[in-house]
């Protein structure tokens, strides 16, 4: 018996807790999916397990909750994917819709990668290490997403920062991009070949 894909037909991953966003909308292209951008977030800054990801994500945040909200007012975003620390997996816009997590960007002379780019979310800072069920989740996600979306492979994977530089840091250089790599080289297809960092 042939095994179901990890991503069905409305670009949604299996498993995942689907709690759609507001904050997208149609990319230019619906098949227009060439890359992953890694993320990192919590809110309030530093803290975890807070839920306010999520609230934030979903325009329900309690801006008075915490002095340091202050300045979200306004703010629309959202990403694909967002796993905690704990490794468990939210979805909040399917992957052929255009979320809005990448702010001004560019690859690969590209401008807007929100057009372009799924957006994954992990809850982290610059500076505490990431949890190995998180690089686990992560690890098996991004093979769904190689699967499904022929076009995506580990050479097609980066940070916020890259796609930003000088405006963003995330995921941080706590972030081991090695590890999840390596993790990626011994798990893919072959002709999937990693990129070297």
């Amino acid at each position: 018996m042939e095994r179901e894909p990890d991503i069905d037909a409305g670009h949604w991953l299996r498993g995942a807790l689907p709690r759609p966003s507001p904050n997208c909308n149609d990319r230019p292209r619906q098949d227009d999916i060439g890359l992953v951008v890694i993320h990192g977030i919590t809110v309030p800054p530093g803290q975890f397990g807070t839920g306010l990801v999520e609230a934030l994500f979903l325009n329900t945040l309690d801006l008075t909750s915490h002095p340091a909200l202050a300045d979200l007012e306004g703010v629309r975003v959202s990403a694909h994917l967002f796993i905690d620390r704990r490794g468990a997996v939210t979805q909040f816009v399917p992957f052929h819709r255009r979320a809005w997590h990448a702010g001004v960007s560019s690859f690969g002379g590209r401008e807007n990668c929100n057009d372009f780019a799924i957006g994954i979310e992990l809850e982290g800072t610059d500076d505490a290490p990431y949890d190995d069920a998180q690089y686990e989740r992560l690890t098996g996600v991004l093979q769904a997403l190689f699967l499904r979306y022929p076009q995506l492979s580990p050479s097609r994977v980066v940070g916020h920062a890259e796609i930003a530089p000088g405006r963003k840091t995330d995921p941080g250089p706590a972030f081991d991009w090695q590890r999840l790599l390596a993790d990626l080289a011994s798990s893919v297809p072959s002709g999937l070949g990693a990129k070297p960092r």
